[in-house]
């Protein structure tokens, strides 16, 4: 699968709709959940999650993310960026941060139903983590979903990428966390990265 990666602007929103209205949480969603407090995205709607995103691609100086092509089709979707454009995790008790270190997150990944199992998140990732470095981040974090050893998760389970798919790449779990004991633990990985040589 050859797969082409660009950051999201304003012309590529419609292809990432394309994407999205497949169904499931992103055609509701809007990869918003982690732009706003959860207070405020539980009175959302899919087109107020939709005009989340489109003021994020108008105003911020990074991409929020980026979107996978396949022969011009939209197949895939990363959200990206530094921390502190998800106003969810300036406020979230598990995610809080580690340390003091500026970080980027990555927080959600979206395939399309029929490019699913051909390694479209792995890419995703990397491309991911290559879009930090060149802009900048010297650290890049994730919060995953860890697997049970043998078990399998729902796909709406894994928007937010396995532990086992970053560890692959390179991330290293730093904390792991949970809001009570009758929650599921919550990973939060790390890689350092180290700027582009010159060429």
């Amino acid at each position: 699968m050859a797969l082409d990666f660009q950051p999201l602007t304003p012309e590529r929103i419609p292809d990432l709709a394309t994407l999205f209205e497949q169904g499931g949480d992103p055609k509701w969603c809007w990869c918003s959940s982690f732009r706003l407090r959860s207070q405020d995205f539980t009175k959302a709607n899919p087109e107020s999650n939709r005009e989340v995103l489109r003021t994020a691609v108008r105003e911020q100086s990074n991409a929020p993310g980026l979107v996978a092509y396949e022969d011009g089709a939209a197949v895939g979707w990363v959200s990206l960026g530094p921390r502190s454009d998800f106003e969810r995790l300036a406020h979230a008790r598990v995610l809080a941060p580690v340390d003091d270190k500026p970080v980027w997150s990555i927080v959600c990944f979206v395939v399309g139903r029929k490019s699913r199992r051909q390694g479209v998140a792995r890419a995703l990732l990397d491309a991911a983590v290559a879009y930090a470095r060149e802009h900048g981040a010297t650290t890049i974090e994730a919060y995953p979903t860890e697997v049970p050893e043998g078990g399998r998760i729902p796909s709406a389970n894994a928007y937010m990428g396995t532990l086992g798919m970053f560890e692959r790449a390179g991330f290293k779990v730093v904390e792991r966390r949970q809001a009570n004991a009758t929650t599921a633990v919550r990973p939060i990985v790390r890689r350092s990265l180290r700027p582009r040589k010159a060429p």
